[in-house]
């Protein structure tokens, strides 16, 4: 390694240093209810609307558009996942964007680093608000994805996604983790992968409503953000995201985002049905922070 590239590597990691002692600082400072409450004032500065983000979880471009024109106004964003994706490509993403929508890039990338940094310099040049990374790709992946659609978006003069990493997927319980080789609660796996994700210098986490909590104990940087799939409008009884709770519920715990499809996607009435979700939502937040 040549003397310049120790110097440049020096100064990119002390803003990361002077950080980290400042919260581990904050950490010994304050018990865990305080720097809940402190953590609470800051997720809850955007309106409720602003929040809810929309999963386009279908198979044609076609029936993408025709929800994202029908949601744009009442919904903050929305996501474009696997099955969408891989139907329509990425010029779906581009043309949602070119609406007016807002773009969550749900396509948990994993793999080596060059790959994923990579891929995350193309969901740059799309112009998407978020998207993600499996934390269990590792540190050296997630800082490589970070500094490099940091370079790319300064270089090109382009809006830079907030990079989010997946802790655990909501489908997963104990007995999951178990059979793949981790013997801990789900909980305890999300807060490794969360501290994780945050040494690595991403924005903030995917996980499930009933780890907020645990994230926001963890990491306590308030800028550190939060979504929460696994919402549901009610519980359901049966349901394949198991580690779930209503959008009122996740918002009160301190997600700073929360994803919901089927309730929305499957409604008679979609703009009906997002609209009493934000109602829900408001109910949560603070008096300064509803419009």
């Amino acid at each position: 390694m040549k003397p310049s590239d120790v110097l440049s590597n020096r100064a990119l990691n002390k803003p990361k240093e002077i950080a980290g002692k400042a919260e581990k600082t904050l950490r010994r400072s304050a018990n865990s209810s305080a720097s809940f409450a402190f953590q609470k004032m800051f997720t809850h500065k955007q309106p409720a609307k602003e929040k809810l983000v929309v999963a386009l979880d279908v198979d044609s471009a076609e029936r993408a558009f025709e929800l994202s024109d029908q949601l744009r106004d009442v919904v903050g964003m929305f996501k474009v996942g696997l099955q969408l994706f891989t139907a329509a490509g990425p010029d779906i993403v581009r043309r949602i964007v070119s609406r007016g929508g807002r773009v969550f890039l749900d396509l948990k990338f994993h793999d080596i680093p060059n790959t994923v940094a990579a891929a995350g310099v193309e969901a740059t040049r799309l112009g998407v608000s978020i998207f993600n990374v499996h934390a269990s790709g590792g540190s050296a992946m997630m800082r490589r994805t970070a500094q490099i659609i940091n370079d790319t978006a300064e270089r090109e003069g382009l809006a830079k996604p907030k990079l989010l990493a997946v802790t655990l997927l909501t489908s997963l319980d104990r007995n999951d983790l178990n059979q793949i080789g981790f013997v801990e609660e789900p909980g305890s796996r999300v807060r490794k992968l969360a501290r994780l994700a945050a040494d690595s210098g991403l924005d903030g986490v995917v996980a499930s409503p009933q780890e907020i909590r645990v994230v926001r104990e963890e990491v306590t940087d308030p800028s550190f953000l939060i979504i929460t799939p696994g919402i549901r409008a009610l519980p359901l009884p049966e349901d394949d995201q198991r580690r779930m709770l209503t959008a009122a519920q996740a918002i009160a715990e301190g997600a700073d985002y929360i994803v919901v499809g089927r309730p929305i996607l499957d409604a008679r009435d979609p703009q009906q049905a997002a609209r009493l979700i934000v109602e829900q939502m408001e109910k949560s937040l603070p008096t300064n922070s509803r419009r």
